[in-house]
């Protein structure tokens, strides 16, 4: 009998039968109604479980009645493998009984070897039916995955918005410290304040970003300036054990894309180098200049791996960690693609892995950073709902030279810009509850305020251009905010307007 669907390709097929001869008439009939099948046969356990792990069948054919060995044996070890094989009796003798409890313990057809005209098409549709399920399964799967994707959308939504605040004073407590300490080991721990704030920061924003496919700002980042800041951030977690061998490039080398999404690249390879050495060893970072333009390589002296597992490394959730999320080496690929590079990995068990980040250079050289020129007591009026936030850019902006006053809601500004008279610059936060920033705004252009204004934003919730009135000198400023950023903002904003 032909096989009436369509073809179903070639197919391995699996006949549990003692009988030789049985197993070739099966065989033949098969074939002969058009199916393109391997066979292989076997009649003990042991061999059935050795078949299913090597010989890997789409489907299992098999006799009732075997010496030593049944097919109800056959069916239980069958329907314990997975992925789930469709399972087929072919019998000489079964009565109605035992062919209901074969199809209740998870056979998908019977067939009377006296009557197996409809066996290819009984095969035929079991594959199809498998390969159906199998399908479907996999889609769950993706589709489960992308339902874990979206929760985690929503948590990093969530959580992106309070973090910002929370790491707010890592961000500008160190520039205090350097503006009212000469002690230059007070400086450093600034700055490895200062650092852990930002990369703290920018971890919850790439997640973000990720689950949004959102960009980041780019600009050219020396891979030596890269360099010293993994080693100061690593200071903290280097075990004694492990020795942190740094290569930087012999010239400078500048990456056009954003600075601490590839310093977020570097600390995870190296975090994970660090905790493949249980036993200790030595982390080299390195950089070398390669045709496409440079590449850095993280290699370690740890336990390896397979090649199974890294052939997973970059898909998400997969994870050799107890407690890993298998979402970092895929951010990280997700960041190096962006920039029109790619990862490489080699490893070893048992000698050590190298991630080797290949990505193309910029010719240009590094920016000059300037001081701005010191305040002159001009007065601010600082507009922020957080006390902490707060507190510490009022302090900032008095360390430069600028007298700064404070309002925790649009409300309370506006009666002080009445008490106290028009600031020469507003700096005003996107949260606060009574009366919103945008509302403020229009409120003093309306009470005859032409000054410039400072919008603090949340990336991720950034103000809304169109509700500004026309004409307003408005500067954007993300959270958190960086001081030298917000120095020189609030330095420009105070130049006399042109014209």
């Amino acid at each position: 009998m032909p096989l009436s669907a369509a073809p179903i390709g070639p197919v391995r097929i699996l006949l549990v039968e003692d009988s030789p001869e049985d197993a070739e008439l099966t065989s033949m009939q098969l074939v002969d109604a058009g199916l393109e099948a391997e066979f292989e046969r076997v009649d003990t356990e042991a061999e059935l479980a050795r078949a299913l792990a090597t010989f890997k069948p789409d489907l299992v054919l098999s006799d009732l009645s075997m010496p030593g060995f049944s097919g109800h044996q056959a069916l239980q070890l069958v329907r314990s493998h997975q992925p789930p094989i469709p399972f087929i009796f072919v019998s000489g003798t079964m009565g109605e009984e035992t062919a209901v409890q074969a199809l209740r313990e998870g056979a998908a057809d019977y067939i009377l070897k006296d009557k197996t005209a409809r066996l290819p098409s009984a095969a035929a549709r079991a594959i199809r039916e498998a390969r159906s399920e199998h399908e479907r399964a996999r889609v769950e799967k993706e589709l489960l995955r992308l339902q874990r994707l979206d929760s985690m959308a929503m948590l990093a939504a969530g959580l992106s918005h309070d973090l910002r605040n929370i790491l707010q004073p890592l961000l500008i407590v160190p520039d205090l410290l350097a503006i009212h300490s000469d002690n230059p080991k007070i400086h450093k721990l600034g700055e490895v304040i200062a650092e852990s704030g930002r990369r703290g920061h920018e971890m919850a924003e790439s997640m973000l970003s990720f689950v949004r496919g959102a960009r980041k700002a780019r600009e050219d980042v020396s891979v030596g300036e890269l360099f010293q800041a993994v080693q100061v951030l690593l200071q903290g977690t280097l075990p004694d054990n492990v020795r942190l061998d740094l290569q930087p490039p012999a010239t400078p080398v500048q990456i056009d894309a954003n600075y601490v999404e590839l310093q977020q690249v570097l600390i995870n390879l190296c975090l994970n180098a660090i905790q493949a050495m249980p036993t200790g060893g030595t982390l080299t970072l390195s950089a070398r200049p390669v045709e496409e333009g440079v590449c850095i390589r993280v290699a370690d002296e740890g336990i390896g791996m397979d090649a199974k597992t890294r052939s997973q490394l970059f898909t998400p959730f997969f994870t050799t960690k107890s407690e890993g999320t298998g979402l970092g080496l895929m951010s990280c690929l997700r960041i190096v693609e962006q920039y029109q590079g790619r990862i490489e990995v080699d490893s070893t068990p048992g000698v050590g892995t190298t991630f080797a980040v290949v990505l193309p250079v910029t010719g240009g050289a590094a920016p000059q950073s300037s001081v701005p020129a010191p305040g002159q007591g001009q007065r601010i009026l600082l507009v922020d709902g957080d006390s902490t936030r707060q507190s510490l850019l009022r302090n900032a902006l008095e360390s430069q030279g600028y007298a700064p006053a404070t309002a925790p809601d649009g409300a309370y500004a506006l009666r002080a810009a009445v008490v106290d008279g028009m600031p020469e610059l507003f700096i005003i936060d996107s949260d606060f509850v009574l009366l919103p920033a945008t509302a403020l705004v229009q409120a003093l252009v309306q009470r005859g305020y032409r000054g410039p204004v400072l919008l603090l934003q949340d990336p991720a919730r950034p103000f809304d251009r169109s509700e500004l009135p026309a004409g307003l000198r408005a500067e954007f400023l993300d959270k958190p905010l960086e001081m030298g950023r917000l120095f020189h903002a609030v330095a420009e904003a105070l130049q006399p307007a042109e014209g």
